[in-house]
C-alpha cells in the first residue's frame, strides 16, 4: 500500500493544499454570512480563546463569530442576502474547481463498474449484460453528476477533497484506481494550490499585515497583525526587542502568536476600555 511519505512531492503537496482547503471550508461558509470587517484578526481567522476574550467586548453581535472547522454546515446553502461576496465567490469556485478536478481525476484512474454476462432462461435463451450493484456502490467510487443524480457531489466539498487527497498519495482501494499520470498529478497540484489560495485570500489568511488601531499596552510602539497561510495570527511591535511587554519561555520579545496572544488581548481589551489617547 502507497504510504505518503511514498507518493511524490507533488503528491503530497497537493494532499497539504487539499486538508488545508477542507480544513478551512466550515470558516469560508461561516463568513459568507458575516460582512467583511475591517478588525483583526479578521472574525474567520480568531481561535477560540481569542473569540471568548472578544465576547465581552461584542456584546452587541448577534451572529457568533467561532470558526465551524469539522462541523456542520459543509455545503454551500442558499443565501438570500449574502454579507461577503468574497466569500461566497470563493467557495462557488472553489467547489466547482474541486468536483471537476475529481470528475477528471476519476475518468482517467478509476476502473469502470464490472460487467458480468448473465444467460436468461428464455426461450430461446439470450444473454445480458449486468452491473455488478456492488461495485457500483463502493464507497471509495468517485460518482459522477448525471441529469437524474448529483452522484458523489451531494457529499459536498469535504469528500471531494478527502478523495482527491487518497488519488494524489496513491493510496490503493483494491483494484479500483490506478496511479495517478505526472500530467494529471500536475493539474491536481496546481488547482488545490490555487484553490488553497483562493480560500485563504477570501478569509484573510494570505499573509497580508494589518495595523492595529490600539498602541502596544507596555511600550506604546505601533502593533501589526499577520495573518499567515494557515490562520495563525502574530502581532508585532514596532519597538521589536525593547519593547517592555513580558516575555517567557525564551519568547521573542515584542512579539506575540498562538497562546501567547492572550496575554495581549486582555491587555489590550482594557485599553480599549479608555479612550484613544
Amino acid at each position: 500500500m502507497t504510504t505518503p511519505l511514498a507518493a511524490p512531492p507533488v503528491g503530497r503537496r497537493a494532499a497539504v493544499d487539499l486538508a488545508a482547503i477542507r480544513e478551512q471550508w466550515g470558516d469560508l461558509l461561516a463568513a459568507i454570512a458575516h460582512p467583511p470587517a475591517a478588525e483583526w484578526p479578521p472574525r474567520e481567522t480568531r481561535g477560540g480563546f481569542l473569540d471568548q476574550l472578544a465576547a465581552a467586548d461584542r456584546t452587541d453581535d448577534p451572529i457568533p463569530a467561532a470558526p465551524v472547522i469539522g462541523r456542520l454546515p459543509l455545503t454551500i446553502r442558499e443565501h438570500p442576502a449574502p454579507l461577503n461576496l468574497d466569500a461566497l465567490d470563493a467557495a462557488l469556485d472553489t467547489e466547482r474547481d474541486l468536483f471537476d478536478l475529481a470528475d477528471a481525476v476519476a475518468e482517467q484512474v478509476q476502473r469502470p463498474v464490472r460487467r458480468t454476462p448473465v444467460v436468461l432462461r428464455s426461450l430461446p435463451p439470450r444473454t445480458v449484460v449486468r452491473e455488478d450493484l456492488a461495485d457500483r456502490q463502493n464507497p471509495g467510487r468517485w460518482h459522477y453528476q448525471t441529469p437524474e443524480s448529483a452522484g458523489s457531489r451531494a457529499y459536498g466539498l469535504h469528500w471531494a477533497a478527502v478523495w482527491l487527497e487518497g488519488r494524489a498519495l496513491g493510496e490503493k482501494y483494491g483494484d479500483l484506481f490506478t496511479p495517478v499520470p505526472a500530467l494529471l498529478l500536475d493539474h491536481l497540484a496546481a488547482t488545490a494550490a490555487g484553490a488553497r489560495q483562493a480560500v485563504e485570500r477570501a478569509l484573510g489568511r494570505d499573509g497580508r499585515s494589518t495595523a492595529l488601531d490600539r498602541p502596544c499596552p507596555w511600550c506604546g510602539g505601533r502593533l501589526t497583525g499577520r495573518t499567515r497561510a494557515g490562520g495563525e495570527p502574530v502581532v508585532a511591535c514596532s519597538t521589536g526587542a525593547l519593547c517592555t511587554a513580558p516575555a517567557e519561555d525564551g519568547r521573542r520579545r515584542g512579539e506575540w502568536r498562538g497562546a501567547d496572544l492572550i496575554a495581549l488581548w486582555a491587555a489590550l481589551a482594557v485599553d480599549r476600555q479608555q479612550p484613544a489617547a
